[in-house]
């Protein structure tokens, strides 16, 4: 259970694979990289914290959904004219009652109170309860008219957006005249709080005394008042920043990282992650309280977790594997079900993750009107439910394709790889930006002698067919005028022979050797076979037949012989020496351990064999097509990402590309220009991926195509005509003249016609001119068929 059968020997068949190429860090104590949510408190709240069901591209981690349509935002003027409105409306109604014009305002007061307390004009006796009631019910009515008028008015969102929202001085500023207008009508026994005060003191002393409470009454009323006054203005910010010790909390609530909200810590067990619910409710209660006492004590991260919710998903699925699982968490605890490599984390992070959904947080979607209201604010990520469908991502160099885009999407498939959830394979220049070596399994430096590991040029099969079917893809498979189905016969007559006279299949400089005709390899391999033959290998007459085949063939019309001698002659080069051996000296990976959890990363030599750099790019995404369709097992998510896929792509891998997403597979390729993919394929490629990226700097020819791709809307636009008003009489023609010598301009009438026009989402020109630095432009398209518009998004880039 530790390894679940991956931890094998070193070799490429589909049930093994490689070790790492770098010895394994202690797993008693994994590094702790950056963003990384640690043991203790912090594990356990972000295990707790919310995830709603959101729409593709969502970071769901405590993620607030937004209304679909922008509420109706009033305009400042209106606002600020309809709390000036309201505000006099009430000061006349109030007016009105202070001063007796409406009649019967008190008759709920009298009702509800004897008679014996008010005298014949309605005002209360001296010694009765109606002293203490008037001022009550005055109050209670004071607060109701303000409360009416003021939801009238909308009176909070007035003070909110003209004073709170305009800065610390101009909510002070505003705060002054309410107030002393405030302690104007208190003084002047308008506004009934001294009444009410005054009614509930008792006068037993000399009039000195009587006089003096009087007095400390009405300083502790305004006191009162004041302070009101001083806490809406925002006095409570003042005061917590002149507190002893408020500097150092400040410089550390802004320094620290923002906490996300947590769930409620009342949460009941069986909905508690902390408490491993799903293993407690299989009765297995000791092993749920030793996964629960390594998050309390540190000792489990957030690839632990993951990766032990994993091993229990397959203990469900296969029920044989529950002995090996309780073993391996009682012995190891966090360190159970251990990755191959024993790693527990990667050496360090560039972006921000949450493995308990898979997901890598890319960037924010901007706050801007081409975006949908429900989407602005939002945080941007991918999963493999997105990437399933395939990226494809544009843009010129230094927009940040690899350290914003690649780096980030690598990274998480590097964890999921930990925690037994994918494998990824990245494959770039040598010297990009993909992560140190210690973050993979298997490092594959092209013609670097010190590369531990080799490549593999047949991917790993041993069937020549298949064999030659690759080779035929990444050779020749870009060469306008070559039928691709030919080259892979005429690879396959040298295959199958070379394969059953020798057992394997030739290395480079033997290819080229068979390829270009060279009668003294010809001679050996017929030798070899004949050889075979005599020896009852059944097969060897009809090799021989496909080698005599070959030989006639060569240097007809439309022969691809040579062509496919020249690609194999851009290998067969000193710097490659020693590399693609068939011999079984080297060790070799092949893409036919994709049914592994394995970190792979394959430099090219880019800047000294920049075709042969192509040619193996082109290699290896047909490989893995093919790879990715013979998975017997396709749990694992698995992702091929192109750092640079000029001139990778041919009609082939296309159609490979768009039947990736029903393997659980898919690829990530960027690219500076679609001007490097074949002008008959740009359009098929925009159609096989799901998900559509464009980066700041893209041409207008580049937009155009996404333009395309991702179609129109329907948009209700405003036309506005202004129409100059002729006045028949004269005094409305004086008016008018005089309003044009001051004004300047003419009286005119608008003429407002709304309707429904369709339009395209992002315009060419958009694209090419309105998308700022750092951002990109990004369609999304998960597995299920959901999909999310084309949104602005600002990228994080690495941290």
């Amino acid at each position: 259970m530790d390894t679940e059968g991956t931890h094998e020997a070193n070799t490429t068949r589909p049930s093994h694979i490689p070790k790492p190429s770098a010895p394994p860090a202690p797993p008693a104590h994994p590094p702790k990289p950056r963003h990384a949510p640690g043991g203790g408190p912090v594990l356990a709240d972000w295990l707790r914290t919310a995830r709603p069901t959101a729409e593709p591209g969502v970071w769901r981690h405590a993620h607030t959904p937004r209304a679909e349509v922008e509420p109706a935002r009033t305009p400042d003027r209106a606002l600020a004219a309809g709390a000036v409105i309201s505000f006099l409306a009430c000061v006349l109604v109030w007016s009105l009652m202070r001063n007796a014009y409406i009649p019967f305002w008190d008759v709920p007061l009298k009702l509800f109170t004897p008679n014996s307390w008010w005298a014949g004009n309605g005002e209360p006796l001296t010694g009765t309860g109606g002293v203490r009631a008037k001022p009550i019910y005055e109050l209670l009515f004071d607060a109701a008219l303000l409360y009416g008028f003021g939801r009238l008015g909308n009176w909070g969102a007035a003070w909110r957006r003209l004073a709170e929202a305009r800065g610390p001085w101009i909510q002070p500023l505003a705060v002054v005249p309410l107030g002393y207008l405030t302690l104007l009508l208190v003084h002047n026994y308008q506004l009934p709080l001294r009444q009410l005060a005054e009614a509930f003191l008792t006068f037993d002393g000399t009039p000195e005394a009587n006089r003096e409470l009087m007095n400390t009454t009405r300083t502790v009323i305004d006191v009162l008042l004041v302070l009101a006054f001083l806490w809406l203005a925002g006095g409570d910010r003042l005061v917590r920043r002149f507190l002893p010790g408020s500097q150092r909390s400040t410089a550390s609530t802004a320094t620290a990282p923002r906490r996300q909200p947590q769930t409620p810590a009342t949460a009941t067990p069986a909905d508690d992650p902390v408490r491993w619910p799903q293993v407690r409710g299989a009765g297995l209660g000791d092993v749920a309280d030793r996964l629960e006492a390594t998050i309390a004590d540190g000792r489990m991260n957030d690839v632990d977790y993951a990766r032990i919710a994993r091993a229990w998903e397959s203990v469900q699925a296969d029920p044989g594997r529950l002995r090996a699982f309780v073993d391996a968490v009682r012995d190891k605890g966090a360190a159970a079900c251990a990755h191959p490599s024993g790693a527990r984390d990667l050496p360090v992070r560039a972006a921000r993750h949450d493995l308990l959904v898979r997901q890598v947080r890319l960037g924010t979607v901007e706050d801007e009107p081409r975006n949908p209201y429900a989407r602005r604010g939002t945080g941007l990520a991918l999963d493999p439910a997105v990437l399933g469908t395939s990226l494809l991502a544009v843009g010129p160099s230094g927009a940040g394709k690899t350290g914003r885009l690649v780096r980030p999407v690598v990274e998480s498939l590097a964890l999921q790889a930990l925690a037994g959830q994918a494998a990824v394979v990245a494959v770039g220049a040598a010297g990009a930006q993909l992560g140190p070596d210690a973050a993979y399994d298997v490092v594959v430096r092209v013609g670097d002698p010190e590369s531990v590991y080799d490549l593999d040029l047949y991917g790993g099969t041993t069937d020549p067919d298949e064999a030659a079917t690759l080779l035929a893809e990444g050779f020749v498979g870009d060469v306008p005028g070559i039928d691709v189905r030919r080259a892979a016969t005429a690879l396959a007559q040298l295959l199958g022979p070379f394969r059953t006279a020798y057992g394997r299949f030739p290395a480079v400089p033997e290819l080229r050797g068979l390829l270009d005709q060279a009668r003294p390899a010809l001679d050996g391999l017929r030798r070899a076979l004949e050889d075979a033959g005599a020896a009852g290998n059944v097969g060897a007459h009809a090799m021989l037949r496909d080698l005599d085949a070959r030989e006639r063939q060569y240097g007809a019309q439309g022969d691809p012989g040579p062509a496919l001698a020249d690609r194999v002659a851009l290998l067969d080069r000193p710097a490659f020496a020693g590399f693609f051996d068939t011999t079984g000296q080297g060790r070799p990976f092949s893409l036919r351990a994709l049914e592994h959890p394995i970190r792979v990363r394959v430099d090219l030599p880019e800047r000294a064999h920049a075709d042969a750099s192509r040619m193996l790019a082109r290699l290896l995404l047909a490989q893995f097509n093919a790879a990715a369709a013979a998975r017997t097992d396709r749990s694992l998510f698995a992702l091929l990402a192109l750092d640079d896929a000029s001139h990778t792509l041919t009609p082939e891998t296309v159609r490979g590309v768009q039947r990736l997403r029903s393997t659980n597979a898919g690829v990530l390729l960027t690219l500076r220009t679609l001007d490097d993919v074949p002008e008959a394929l740009r359009i098929p490629l925009l159609g096989a991926v799901g998900c559509r990226m464009a980066f700041s700097g893209v041409t207008t020819w580049d937009g155009k195509r996404f333009a395309e791709a991702w179609g129109t809307e329907w948009v209700e636009t405003r036309d506005v005509t202004h129409r100059t008003v002729f006045a028949d009489q004269p005094l409305t023609r004086a008016i008018h003249t005089f309003r044009k010598l001051v004004t300047g301009k003419a009286v005119t009438t608008d003429a407002v016609t709304v309707r429904q026009v369709e339009r395209e989402r992002w315009s060419a020109s958009d694209l090419a001119h309105a998308v700022p630095p750092g951002s990109a432009v990004l369609s999304l398209t998960s597995v299920r068929g959901e999909r999310a518009a084309p949104l602005l998004v600002r990228l994080a880039g690495s941290a």
